[in-house]
């Protein structure tokens, strides 16, 4: 590679290109290009030149957390486990996720779970972040943000590769990737990757074990494409979701409180369960099939299904045998209630369907027409084993089925004018959920029936001036509730967002800007309350009347060849109005508070130096303004503001026949103490203190 690498901040995507030389080449995928064309603020990432130098185990949210208005987040503390993002104070329930166009959301939970598909981004080219509604793309609404990784094609020659590294926290990973080059008459190519990560987590016990494959195949043949990817990994984690309190975090930031076992007054804790863990396997299949039709016109059509199963396991101490469906037993004539119990609960779901697209270049037109129906289909149960009391076998106390369809179909539309580009979108989703409990125990599931006909439409202009482009959109959105708000309150509304954008995008020689201001107006918002469930998933409620009002900015300048700095802010203000709420005393109006988890100021900034051929230096960073647990605006759940910046380094070292690449990573090297999640108590999710991590690259050509 020559020159530097840039790996901080993209802070003006739109031109990035032009600013740095790339040496990937990157399949041209027909959303992706229709996407750089339209009004909304974006960022197109390509994986290999600007994630690559910080790959080395981590998840992927983590990886991301430098983009624009991007918090990230991790139970363990150090990245790897459970991971999660907010985009503009939006939790990753409101964020719509997807992989080449093929939801990844759980159609229930609505959650996005990359403990699952660990190392995803090592099989990634590209990765598509719309702030704000975005534009209408699998049928799932997005409320504040959308992302769609991309996948890596297999390569045209012959390749063999290892990425291995090792760090803080007893942290390894393990990866081998083989790439077939073009086989039979120049037309197929297949790739597969294995990669095998560990961390003891820096949270007490917050251990990780994860494998995960992906296989990829592409023929090409005159005007047809077809690429068939299988992908997806197997987990166990040891559950670090029940945060500490404020006064632990003090004192002892690394304590876990999941497994404990008390002593019979339950005054001191006594050991841990050893086995209080998360087990679950993901399989991904996706077969996409791209026709050229004409010069015209090009057809994109996918067939996926997603298969996951697994459960999370508990030591339940004192726990009553009613709650099990179990009856009392008697012991030397005297009834016993209670006992210790393992518990485990299960997720069985099935998750198919088809997407197709058809894209047409019609001069100064360009529309984009397509259709989606899928189909989820869950079985929820839990079983349960006693402890001390060995006549009861595994037995299953209360078993639950949902099944949720989605059928809907967008248009959308590019006229060219001059210098004007003009953006129409029209988007209606049919949403039908019906969800029965076949055995009833302890209050899991609920018997719901729900449907929901929903109309987005969007619009927008591109005004194009010389090295950039003004724009003004709208776009109306609305979201169905997940699972458990519905499970929570049946009557739980669905949202509304009324989002309007302004943006404006330029490049003078070696720098570039950007701005971007938005106001998101919602109706019924369903933001967090503050509180957790037994799984560490966020609460939410309906909030009413709310809004997000925010000024996004970037620059990226290219000081010298060798030198490059970029810097990003975003300024908000994310205010509930009239928020109520109940509380012990009855229904309270708190006012007009600040929305939960949504800091009024986010900025990152980076520089990347290479002060010799193939070797880069570089320095990112991020602050976070100050934020709050809940939506009371009380200010025993505020967390402060912090400051945390990271240090990389690679070297590719000179050899002819193979690539061997060297990296470090130095996180946190100020070592702060600092908590960007938690829940009202206050209670926290402690982040990693200074770690490292470092990596050796292998590819033989």
């Amino acid at each position: 590679m020559k020159g530097f690498i840039f790996l901080g901040v993209l802070a003006a995507p739109f031109y990035l290109s032009q600013t740095v030389q790339d040496s990937t080449k990157i399949t041209s995928i027909p959303a992706v290009e229709f996407t750089k064309k339209t009004p909304v603020a974006k960022a197109i990432i390509n994986v290999e030149k600007d994630l690559a130098d910080k790959n080395l185990g981590q998840d992927l949210p983590i990886l991301l957390k430098n983009q624009m208005s991007v918090i990230s987040t991790s139970d363990a503390g150090n990245g790897i486990g459970y991971t999660g993002f907010r985009i503009r104070g939006t939790a990753g329930t409101s964020i719509n996720v997807m992989m080449n166009g093929v939801p990844y959301n759980d159609a229930e939970s609505q959650g996005t779970f990359f403990v699952d598909v660990p190392d995803l981004t090592s099989s990634a080219s590209q990765i598509v972040i719309q702030r704000g509604v975005g534009t209408s793309s699998n049928g799932v609404s997005a409320f504040g943000a959308s992302v769609n990784v991309i996948s890596r094609d297999p390569s045209e020659e012959f390749s063999v590769k290892s990425d291995d590294s090792y760090g803080s926290f007893n942290t390894y990973k393990y990866s081998a990737e083989i790439n077939s080059g073009k086989f039979w008459k120049n037309r197929l190519s297949v790739m597969g990757r294995y990669t095998n990560i560990h961390s003891d987590g820096y949270i007490d016990r917050a251990s990780s074990n994860l494998h995960s494959y992906n296989f990829s195949a592409l023929f090409q043949e005159k005007n047809t494409e077809l690429r068939f990817l299988a992908f997806g990994g197997k987990e166990k984690t040891y559950q670090a979701w029940n945060g500490i309190d404020k006064a632990t975090w003090e004192t002892n930031p690394k304590f876990n409180y999941s497994g404990a076992i008390y002593d019979a007054n339950w005054e001191n804790i006594i050991g841990f369960y050893d086995n209080e863990t998360d087990n679950y396997r993901q399989n991904h299949y996706q077969l996409l099939w791209n026709q050229k039709l004409s010069d015209q016109w090009k057809l994109e059509t996918t067939a996926h299904y997603t298969k996951g199963k697994g459960w999370y396991e508990n030591y339940k101490q004192g726990a009553k045998f009613s709650k099990y469906n179990l009856p009392n037993i008697i012991e030397n004539g005297t009834e016993i209630k209670t006992s210790d119990f393992i518990r485990k609960k299960w997720l069985d779901n099935d998750f198919y369907g088809v997407i197709s697209t058809l894209y047409g270049n019609l001069g100064n037109l360009s529309v984009n027409v397509g259709a989606v129906a899928n189909q989820y289909y869950g079985r929820h149960f839990g079983n349960v084993t006693g402890v001390f009391i060995p006549q009861i076998d595994e037995f299953e106390y209360y078993r639950n089925r949902s099944v949720k369809n989605e059928v809907s179909g967008f248009a959308k539309a590019i006229y060219k004018l001059n210098q004007f580009e003009f953006f129409g979108d029209l988007q209606l989703r049919n949403i039908d959920y019906n969800t029965k409990i076949i055995t009833q125990g302890d209050g899991e599931g609920a018997d719901l029936d729900k449907k929901w006909t929903f109309f987005n439409p969007k619009a927008g202009v591109n005004f194009n001036i010389d090295n950039g482009k003004v724009f003004v959109s709208y776009a109306n959105a609305h979201r169905e509730p997940n699972r458990d708000d519905l499970f929570a309150n049946p009557e739980t509304k669905a949202e509304t967002l009324h989002d309007f954008e302004a943006g404006w995008e330029q490049q003078f020689g070696r720098v570039a800007l950007t701005a971007n201001a938005y106001y998101m107006y919602y109706r019924n918002q369903l933001v967090l309350n503050g509180q957790i469930n037994n799984v560490g998933e966020f609460i939410r409620t309906n909030s009413g009347k709310s809004y997000r009002l925010g000024l996004e900015l970037g620059i990226l300048a290219k000081i010298t060849q060798d030198l490059q700095v970029s810097a990003n802010a975003t300024f908000s203000n994310n205010k509930n109005k009239d928020f109520y709420s109940e509380t012990e005393d009855g229904v309270q109006n708190f006012g007009n508070t600040d929305i939960s988890f949504s800091p009024n100021i986010i900025a990152n900034g980076s520089v990347a130096y290479s002060p010799f051929k193939n070797f880069n230096l570089g320095i990112t960073a991020q602050y976070v303004g100050k934020q709050y647990l809940d939506n009371s605006g009380d200010k025993i759940n505020q967390l402060d503001s912090y400051f945390v910046p990271d240090f990389n380094m690679s070297y590719m070292l000179p050899f002819q026949k193979q690539d061997v690449i060297l990296r470090f990573l130095l996180n946190n090297f100020t070592d702060t103490k600092y908590v960007n999640n938690g829940f009202s108590g206050p209670y926290y999710f402690s982040q990693a203190a200074i770690n490292f991590l470092f990596g050796v690259s292998l590819k033989f050509k």
